[in-house]
């Protein structure tokens, strides 16, 4: 199999249209982790992705009666792209199916390459179905995103190159997954040329779909699928991908969104180039593998794969990296009410920087504080310093790691509702785009009536709301069926700290 497709990655004609990015050094991340950190700089492509590198060589491959009937793909973003200019390259017409819920700076960029677009569905799987039913009804050539041979070698260029402009050992090679392309493409190169070297996959821990067909010995098809590394976000690897994985990838790492977040920080501040999630994913990883196995002194290259990054994005992401570089501490903490002891609480937590302070009187006993405080020495002092409210005398809950205090509570904290029954909370998951907040609403209907409300537009393809809603006991049930029915992910939060201390009623 290394033979075969080494053939195919030696005779790619990627470069066509690709071209050969640079490995550069990160100087402030090889100090900080003590290793030589490489970054290979996939967003500096033509459409600040890799995904061109599969695109056209799968193009470039086609017969002149495949070509004359034209190309079809399924894809909101990177391979859209990449398609599209791989198709106008050699004057083939290509028609890109998009979800509904893509942003319009994703589809004006497919546009300006050249390509027609079909809008179809809210999500990637309801755009690939529609794609496929075209792609047979017009006998159009599907180019799929990463379960094709010839995809996996363009993408397997990538590999060649870091083998080519490092002269020296390398430990390994960190690779971002979604449907597995580009890590089999690697794999397969490397493994045949250098095998020593280790070729780790990273993925997001609400989408490891890789992670989950290596652990169980076969593909797997995930229920839900975390969307903030929309360009990961998949729900099953790729059949060949995941044969070539098996054999040829090392290990699979998960990290979360924080740890993206801080890696997307660890890479501005490098080279002052913007990567979107998805492309700061392996560098998350090998931090992470750093701080696992305590390796020094060794070379590892990181895969940048791309940069297209919505620019309203960027505040969510800022607002998440602190705490993915444990840089800082979300915590809620009791403090009497009575006069002086606000003071006392912040001469408690010294010199320390704080980032926020929410204070709202609760009753004539007590009140809730939620702070954000600023920390050099990471998790150890995080803990040290809970230790030390509690010494204190402070009843203190850290909320570091709680999803719904980072994406909801900590903009929500202004006084419980007093007198307030039957209340339960629920985090909704719904496509973004013209009207779909109203559509939201209108979906939960007059049945029940909403006692609090927060929604927040990340940038990103889909909204999130908190939602707290009066439910009496005996109509559990018939509300849980009336839930399923909306179609909308959900999570029920009525159990949050967070929720009951700041939020919550009586």
């Amino acid at each position: 199999m290394l033979d075969r497709y080494m053939k195919k990655i030696l005779n790619s004609r990627v470069y066509d249209v690709a071209q050969e990015t640079p490995l550069v050094m990160a100087e402030r991340l090889s100090q900080r982790l003590d290793n030589r950190v490489w970054m290979k700089r996939e967003d500096l492509q033509p459409v600040y992705s890799f995904k061109l590198r599969g695109a056209y060589n799968k193009i470039a491959n086609l017969s002149d009666a495949e070509c004359a009937a034209g190309v079809i793909a399924a894809s909101a973003g990177n391979h859209a792209q990449g398609v599209a200019l791989a198709a106008r390259k050699r004057g083939v017409r290509a028609l890109i199916v998009m979800p509904q819920t893509t942003p319009s700076i994703k589809v004006e960029s497919v546009r300006r390459l050249g390509a027609s677009i079909s809008l179809s569905g809210d999500t990637y799987d309801e755009a690939y179905a529609c794609a496929s039913e075209l792609a047979a009804e017009k006998k159009m050539t599907f180019i799929h995103p990463y379960d094709d041979p010839e995809v996996i070698a363009g993408q397997g260029t990538v590999g060649l190159e870091i083998l080519r402009e490092h002269s020296g050992d390398i430990h390994a090679i960190f690779v971002p997954v979604g449907g597995g392309g580009l890590i089999a493409g690697i794999a397969v190169c490397v493994k045949a040329l250098q095998p020593s070297i280790k070729v780790i996959g990273v993925e997001p821990d609400e989408a490891p779909c890789m992670h989950e067909a290596l652990r169980r010995g076969r593909r797997v098809k995930l229920k839900q699928v975390g969307i903030f590394a929309d360009g990961v976000a998949v729900s099953q690897a790729g059949k060949e991908p995941f044969r070539i994985a098996r054999e040829h990838v090392d290990e699979v790492i998960l990290v979360n969104t924080d740890e993206i977040c801080a890696a997307i920080k660890d890479v501005f501040d490098e080279c002052r180039a913007i990567v979107e999630p998805a492309g700061a994913l392996a560098i998350a990883g090998m931090k992470r593998y750093v701080k696992r196995t305590g390796i020094s002194d060794a070379d590892l290259v990181a895969v940048n794969s791309g940069a297209n990054i919505n620019f309203d994005r960027l505040r969510h992401v800022a607002e998440r990296a602190e705490v993915g570089e444990q840089r800082e501490a979300l915590l809620a903490v009791t403090i009497p009410e009575e006069p002086g002891s606000f003071r006392r609480f912040c001469r408690t937590l010294g010199k320390r920087g704080i980032t926020e302070f929410n204070y709202r009187y609760a009753d004539e006993q007590q009140a809730h504080v939620f702070a954000g405080v600023q920390l050099d020495g990471g998790d150890k002092e995080r803990h040290a310093l809970v230790r030390q409210l509690k010494k204190e005398g402070y009843p203190v809950e850290d909320l570091t790691d709680s999803e719904i205090a980072k994406l909801h509570i900590r903009y929500m904290v202004g006084g419980r509702a007093m007198g307030l029954e039957n209340e339960v909370l629920y985090r909704f998951q719904f496509p973004e785009r013209p009207g779909a907040l109203l559509q939201f609403l209108t979906s939960m209907g007059k049945r029940w009536n909403i006692s609090l409300f927060h929604y927040r537009n990340h940038g990103a393809d889909y909204g999130r709301v908190l939602v707290g809603i009066q439910v009496p006991r005996g109509s559990r049930t018939e509300f849980k069926a009336f839930l399923d029915g909306l179609g909308y992910r959900y999570w029920e939060e009525s159990d949050c700290l967070g929720y009951k201390l700041f939020l919550g009623g009586s």
